[in-house]
């Protein structure tokens, strides 16, 4: 262990050889690894996103998690860097979403083209997770599934697109 965190062989400092590097075989580093395994990290943020509405100003870890890039491709063409794993917090979106689940949002879709996909989004600096809808008088319809939660309206500036939710995972 000695040898190897100096980067050189055992043979080297029991005097064996005088070459230091003779033999030596430097060990991979994890991210070398993973990309040899066609992994990539994607960054999971502690931050709750509201399926009601959470604020967005509090402090956040973050933790790095590898995924086989050939599985993230079912779900967005998204580089990892553009991708983020947050945990759903509330019942705002039940049936399809549920309290806890883990959401994939695809940084990179930040401009609605389709109505009613999922979005993670800050309306009035609280984030929330919603299908967008555009009304005629240019604002945004932000849309619950769970029948019991009314309709908002985001006009000018109210609404930020965080990503589009491409995915989300249940414990069953």
């Amino acid at each position: 262990m000695i040898a190897r965190e100096l980067e050189t062989t055992p043979e080297y400092l029991t005097g064996v050889t005088d070459d230091p590097s003779a033999g030596f075989v430097p060990v991979p580093s994890a991210s070398a690894v993973a990309a040899e395994m066609g992994m990539v990290e994607v960054r999971q943020v502690d931050l709750a996103i509201g399926m009601g509405a959470t604020y967005l100003d509090q402090p956040v870890e973050e933790v790095q998690h590898l995924f086989p890039r050939e599985w993230l491709n079912i779900y967005t063409r998204a580089s990892a860097e553009k991708l983020l794993i947050v945990k759903g917090s509330g019942d705002s979106m039940v049936p399809t979403m549920h309290d806890n689940d883990l959401l994939l949002i695809d940084t990179s879709q930040n401009a609605p083209r389709l109505t009613d996909q999922v979005w993670a989004v800050s309306y009035c600096g609280l984030g929330c997770v919603k299908r967008l809808r555009p009304t005629n008088d240019g604002g945004w319809l932000l849309l619950s599934d769970n029948p019991a939660i009314s309709p908002i309206t985001a006009y000018d500036g109210e609404l930020h697109v965080l990503g589009r939710v491409v995915a989300f995972f249940r414990k069953m």
